[in-house]
């Protein structure tokens, strides 16, 4: 009779071992391309978003729609002061408490997006095109329109060129300024970056990889890495938080620096006010 052979002990570990080798190499790739893949979707939603954006432009002489959702919850409340009866692009989508961690109802949350300018006019009829696939879960709106942008206005921003309220007002390429960012959650009004000091106030966000999506006022949108160590731990110590910790870039890191002055150079043009 003729024995059976089979694998030994030893046999069996060795091949685990060499799959489990294989594995702790692929997954990693795995795990990128499903980020590229998520990033691409996000892209495609911020291009979305920039183009009604410049729709709405055409379609009202030029003048840009209101970027800094208030007032009532669920609601596109008119704005008030610089932005008297003006309807927001989208409707209040944040839930008073939002910084620890409440969200509005996603019944309300789409509410707020139906009634918001956007929605309304035409130009955006799909809830997907308002989050980014990496978004948070219960966050109906992951993108946030910049401050330069009709967007609340800071202190030393209300000059022409700065602070717009009509994209023929924009200084320089259409290229250069930004329109909206991927924040990764929903919150209040617009994105908040400062004009007058080199410091963050709204936090540097990382997403997909150590960066974030931008979308620009001729239409492209695009990703940029920040590049800075520091800029990316700082971002993500504040994600979905907001504590103030750490918002001016070490003096010895130019890198930090120049990751800050991108974002507001693209958010209120050039030149900066410090």
């Amino acid at each position: 009779m003729r024995k059976k052979r089979a694998f030994t002990l030893i046999e069996l570990l060795v091949v685990i071992a060499i799959i489990a080798i294989l594995m702790a190499i692929l997954m990693p790739a795995l795990k990128r391309a499903k980020e590229l893949g998520k990033r691409a979707v996000c892209l495609n939603n911020m291009k979305q978003l920039t183009l009604a954006w410049m729709l709405y432009c055409d379609d009202n002489d030029d003048r840009i729609v209101n970027g800094a959702p208030l007032g009532t919850a669920g609601q596109a409340d008119p704005g008030t002061g610089i932005h008297a009866n003006e309807i927001p692009w989208i409707g209040r989508a944040f839930h008073g408490n939002y910084a620890n961690g409440e969200k509005l109802p996603e019944w309300q949350q789409q509410q707020a997006i139906r009634l918001g300018a956007f929605w309304g006019g035409g130009y955006v009829k799909t809830y997907g095109t308002f989050k980014c696939p990496t978004g948070k879960r219960g966050d109906l709106v992951t993108y946030a329109a910049m401050d330069g942008v009709n967007g609340l206005r800071r202190t030393g921003t209300d000059k022409r060129g700065v602070h717009l309220k009509k994209r023929n007002e924009i200084k320089g390429a259409h290229a250069n300024r930004m329109v909206y960012i991927d924040e990764g959650w929903v919150t209040p009004d617009s994105f908040a970056v400062h004009y007058n000091r080199a410091e963050w106030w709204d936090d540097p966000t990382v997403r997909h990889g150590d960066g974030t999506d931008f979308g620009y006022a001729d239409g492209h949108a695009d990703f940029y890495k920040w590049r800075s160590g520091w800029t990316v731990e700082y971002g993500r110590s504040q994600d979905t938080v907001h504590d103030n910790a750490m918002r001016t870039p070490p003096s010895n890191d130019p890198d930090a620096l120049e990751d800050l002055k991108f974002v507001q150079r693209g958010c209120w043009g050039i030149p900066l006010g410090y």
